[in-house]
């Protein structure tokens, strides 16, 4: 049985080249997938499947407010699509790592495409976007 109760104000970061931007400010949603790939590793004599791990997988999903402008979220995306050298750095609540705000560093991941304009009349313009691949790096320790 849960003992605390959570509310969300994730911090992301994105990094292309040399350049960190913080887009908490423009997201309203992130989910951080991470995993590693199963390897059979089933031998003879033995009665049942057997996997061993093999490399990282991650995948992360976020809803960002379209914004454009030089530094804003549409050039932000555009400059990401298939470089496949994207840093993302998360964290569920704030900037401080610990055990009960862990940072998940994702490098090297890859945004294949995205919308660049999503607008329907009346509403705020959003677009999902995912990364995949890369690999992944759970931080508890304090800067």
């Amino acid at each position: 049985m849960a003992t605390t109760t959570f509310l969300s104000n994730a911090t992301i970061n994105i990094t292309q080249g040399v350049t960190t931007t913080d887009l908490s400010d423009q997201a309203n949603a992130v989910s951080v997938m991470i995993g590693v790939d199963s390897l059979e590793s089933t031998a003879f004599g033995d009665t049942g499947h057997r996997f061993t791990a093999g490399l990282q997988n991650v995948e992360v999903t976020m809803t960002l407010f379209l914004s454009y402008g030089a530094a804003e979220v549409e050039a932000i995306l555009a400059s990401c699509v298939g470089t496949g050298s994207t840093v993302l750095t998360i964290s569920p609540s704030g900037t401080t790592e610990s055990a009960t705000n862990p940072e998940y560093i994702i490098t090297n991941c890859m945004l294949s495409d995205f919308t660049p304009i999503n607008s329907t009349v009346g509403e705020l313009a959003t677009v999902e976007v995912t990364f995949t691949g890369g690999t992944w790096v759970r931080d508890v320790t304090t800067p």
